[in-house]
């Protein structure tokens, strides 16, 4: 069932002719991703809970998946290949695994209900008209007339998320200018330096699903590949952008990459490109991703812990919202419930495009047949049944009640145990199958032996934990 991969084409690696800001995008929709459901739901709760003191957790998470979407763009830049392809070239076997890996992280849609229940606080309140299986459904339609309605998938993504970046950023600058004290942004600066401490009452597995969660999380970081791709950074050139099956015929896009011959110029065009890919994962991901996750804290740290306020499942939002109302008036309720909108729905809006991606993908490299459709076809596929599937879900979820909370903790802790995997396999495939000019660095091996050591550690403490043999 599982076909054998082509071989690398040499190629050429294209010149890079434009600024940085002329390429922005792949770095921002990532962000988009990222400020999801762990900067705007997980965290808050911990705060809300336990207070500042393991604040140091979200930024170290947010610290350590910089360098591995680093490593992520390195792979794409020097060979136009998806990560995934890097993954089956190892071993075959990477690619179902994979498969099954993003079902068992992503199908059950606690982030599309999550986005459903912002919508409906923010129109008729939290007890108001409708279920939440009726408005996760209309996130969902504006999930699919976004993927679906443009001629291009990336374009109509880039623009989507941009603007839901724009809104959360401002909005929760307003938010901290409004509650914001001098003791908040002290006891916050105290939290992040307090590194290593971890609440007795906060289990192992917690602690891991909230490091997992600060940041785009699992699977995730890899969507980045498909990102750079399609804004023809790198080698990335040499593949066509994928289209909308629905809008146009699509081109044939090639399985399998590319690789450079090692000269000078080559070496002086990759330094060129992975100059980029510092700058825009140090401006965005790690820059912007802190400062709103940061803020997102802060809200819950000004707002929700002094008053002991642990918000029940699907009223988090609802709950800051409401108490600062009570602080600005309604302008404030109504300026942090867009805020909740536009950054649940913008994620909603990237895993299902990143999901479907990554399984199509896998599911055109690699399997026998699969190549007779377009990738564009099986992109849209998956996303299909996705966003079928998700409505479904979230009606069984809601007559069964269970909460949207539990599913997305699920997603991470599952992502945690695939960043196990995946982190040291992501440096293996660049040191085993990229020319040397492009090979990581002292510095970026080590960062990546920390990442991998940090996530595996985890992972083996989760299973003592799980057996009762760990507090």
């Amino acid at each position: 069932m599982l076909k054998k991969l082509d071989n690398f084409k040499t190629a050429v690696l294209p010149e890079r002719k434009f600024g940085f800001w002329q390429m922005a995008g792949p770095g921002a929709i990532l962000v988009g991703l990222s400020i999801g459901a762990g900067e705007i739901i997980v965290w808050p709760l911990v705060v809300a809970e336990y207070g500042a003191s393991m604040i140091w957790a979200a930024v170290l998470g947010v610290f350590l998946q910089m360098w591995i979407n680093f490593e992520v763009g390195r792979w794409t830049i020097a060979t136009g290949e998806t990560v995934y392809t890097g993954f089956a070239r190892v071993w075959r076997g990477f690619a179902p695994l994979f498969i099954l890996i993003t079902l068992f992280s992503w199908i059950a849609p606690g982030w599309g209900r999550a986005s459903g229940l912002a919508l409906k606080a923010l129109l008729v309140g939290p007890q108001g008209w409708g279920s939440d299986t009726f408005w996760t459904v209309i996130t969902f339609i504006g999930v699919a007339l976004i993927l679906f309605g443009p001629k291009l998938i990336y374009n109509s993504m880039e623009k989507a998320v941009e603007l839901m970046v724009a809104i959360v950023t401002i909005g929760l600058i307003m938010v901290a200018f409004a509650v914001g004290t001098a003791e908040t942004w002290i006891d916050l600066g105290k939290g992040i330096a307090n590194i290593g401490y971890k609440d007795p009452n906060m289990s192992v597995k917690a602690l891991f699903i909230a490091i997992v969660f600060a940041g785009a999380g699992g699977t995730a970081n890899l969507f980045y590949t498909f990102y750079l791709r399609d804004k023809h950074i790198g080698m990335g050139a040499h593949v066509p952008i994928m289209q909308n099956p629905l809008r146009s015929r699509a081109e044939a896009i090639p399985s399998t990459g590319f690789v450079f011959e090692e000269t000078e110029e080559n070496a002086a065009r990759f330094k060129a490109w992975w100059d980029y890919i510092k700058k825009d994962q140090m401006l965005f991901f790690w820059g912007l991703n802190s400062i709103t996750m940061m803020l997102f804290i802060f809200g819950s740290l000004a707002v929700l812990h002094p008053q002991g306020i642990v918000p029940a499942r699907g009223t988090l939002i609802w709950d800051e919202a409401a108490i600062l109302g009570e602080i600005w008036g309604d302008i404030g309720r109504v300026i942090f419930l867009l805020v909740g909108l536009a950054t649940l729905f913008g994620t909603q809006l990237a895993l299902v495009d990143g999901v479907a991606r990554s399984i199509a993908d896998i599911v055109y490299t690699n399997f026998k047949g699969a190549q007779k459709r377009e990738l564009s076809w099986w992109y849209l596929l998956v996303a299909g049944i996705w966003i079928v599937a998700g409505c479904v879900i979230t009606f069984v979820m809601e007559q069964y009640g269970v909460s949207e909370l539990g599913f997305l903790f699920n997603a991470a802790y599952m992502g945690g145990f695939a960043m196990a995997i995946y982190v040291p396999l992501m440096l293996y495939i660049n040191y085993r199958y990229l020319p040397k000019t492009a090979r990581p660095s002292k510095g970026c091996t080590a960062m990546m032996v920390i990442a991998s050591l940090v996530y595996i550690i985890f992972a083996i403490a989760c299973i003592l934990w799980e057996v009762g043999i760990l507090a």
